[in-house]
């Protein structure tokens, strides 16, 4: 079996442009911002980290996909146009 970033790669790969850096935004800002909530929640009410942490990164993970999708779009057009 092979680890998982080797695994995730071809996934990746067999993706559009936009929904790859869509994906990758999602992942990204979605940690961080599940980061960021359990840390404002173990400092604000401990027994209930866990919901701020699903509080914050669940916005944050549909940020980061949009983000993301609008970015890999830009590219995407940037690169057919000066393909010509």
């Amino acid at each position: 079996m092979d680890p998982p970033p080797r695994a995730v790669r071809p996934v990746l790969q067999d993706l559009p442009l936009p929904l790859r850096w869509g994906v990758v935004g999602a992942v990204v800002l979605g940690l961080a911002g599940a980061l960021t909530g359990l840390v404002v929640g173990v400092r604000v009410y401990w027994p209930t980290a866990w919901a701020a942490a699903i509080e914050v990164g669940a916005p944050a993970t549909f940020v980061g996909f949009a983000l993301g999708l609008v970015a890999g779009a830009l590219v995407r057009a940037f690169h057919r146009v000066h393909q010509v």
